[in-house]
């Protein structure tokens, strides 16, 4: 079974701290979830983040800047929402989902690297993954890169929002891969 997936995290070089997910698979189910236990004091003064990430997570009221003229941004999760979990709800269903059907999952993401590291870490060490659960992930782009991909790319609607890219990345995908599935 093939899934598409995407993370929006926060790195520092040091850290990967999972802000969502979104995951696609060819049989049409979708996952997606919001990490209730990221660092939100961390992205105050990331103004990057703020506009392309957290402007895409369910949030109460607007994103806005303090104004105090530190430059630092303030907003509030909506808590209510369904699709924010602690960072373990969101392990177990990721496994349940992705273990759902026969074989091992085929995971696929686009510059799959750090989404990679940031679905490992749902579950600590890569060596905790669960059973079943590979410990890769294909990169679209690499294959992009190695059939010398002469078209162009399908646009993308919502970008920066997880479940939006892990769509996109399946779109990608399977024009790639034509008959594949």
């Amino acid at each position: 079974m093939i899934y598409t997936y995407d993370c929006e995290f926060l790195e520092d070089g040091i850290t990967i701290d999972l802000i969502s997910i979104g995951i696609v698979c060819e049989d049409g189910r979708e996952y997606y979830a919001v990490n209730s236990d990221f660092d939100q004091d961390r992205l105050k003064n990331d103004t990057w983040m703020v506009e392309n990430v957290v402007a895409n997570l369910p949030l109460r009221g607007k994103v806005n800047r303090h104004s105090t003229g530190s430059g630092a941004w303030y907003w509030s999760l909506d808590m209510t929402s369904p699709v924010i979990k602690p960072k373990w709800v969101i392990a177990n269903e990721v496994r349940e989902f992705l273990l759902y059907g026969q074989g091992t999952p085929e995971l696929w993401a686009y510059y799959a690297a750090y989404d990679h590291v940031a679905l490992a870490q749902l579950w600590g060490k890569m060596i905790n993954l669960p059973k079943g659960i590979p410990m890769f992930t294909h990169d679209i782009m690499q294959q992009i890169s190695m059939r010398d991909y002469g078209g162009s790319l399908p646009d993308q609607i919502g970008e920066h929002n997880a479940l939006f890219d892990a769509r996109w990345n399946m779109q990608v995908l399977r024009e790639l891969t034509p008959g594949r599935f």
